[in-house]
């Protein structure tokens, strides 16, 4: 049976502290502990899905913090970020290409039937939980407004 993400993380937390590489084991160390922190909100084992959302939420985090230290020209904070960013992406699952999203995209706009920028909701909708994980939900957002506008 193949591993899950939780077990890839606590397996890889054990090797990061035998290899002393400090920056990858408090990285997976602040993963697992959101992980269990949404486990006990929501009084359940998350699953893989959950999982690399809590993870995608920690890249979006860390990208804000990326942008608000290059501005106040922390290169340490920078490349210690940049570090972290690189540890997580390695968890989350293989992501959408652009081509690949705006299929997807307009896939869910012909199933919701959207004909304008006023039924965004409902394309969002039913496309975040087929992406959920594989690509920036900004990016998509971008995309459908594009996508809907033409």
């Amino acid at each position: 049976m193949a591993e899950n993400m939780k077990e890839k993380l606590t397996r890889d937390m054990k090797e990061a502290l035998k290899a002393h590489d400090k920056i990858r084991l408090q990285t997976i160390r602040m993963v697992l502990a959101s992980i269990k922190n949404v486990e006990i909100d929501k009084q359940h084992p998350l699953s893989e899905e959950e999982i690399a959302g809590v993870i995608q939420k920690e890249i979006k985090m860390r990208q804000d913090s990326l942008e608000q230290f290059s501005r106040g020209g922390r290169e340490d904070l920078v490349e210690q970020t940049r570090t972290e960013l690189k540890v997580l992406e390695d968890y989350l699952p293989r992501q959408l290409t652009e081509a690949e999203l705006k299929e997807i995209i307009q896939q869910t706009i012909q199933e919701t039937g959207a004909t304008s920028k006023r039924e965004m909701g409902k394309v969002m909708a039913a496309l975040m939980p087929k992406i959920r994980g594989r690509a920036d939900g900004r990016k998509a957002n971008e995309l459908v407004k594009e996508i809907l506008a033409s």
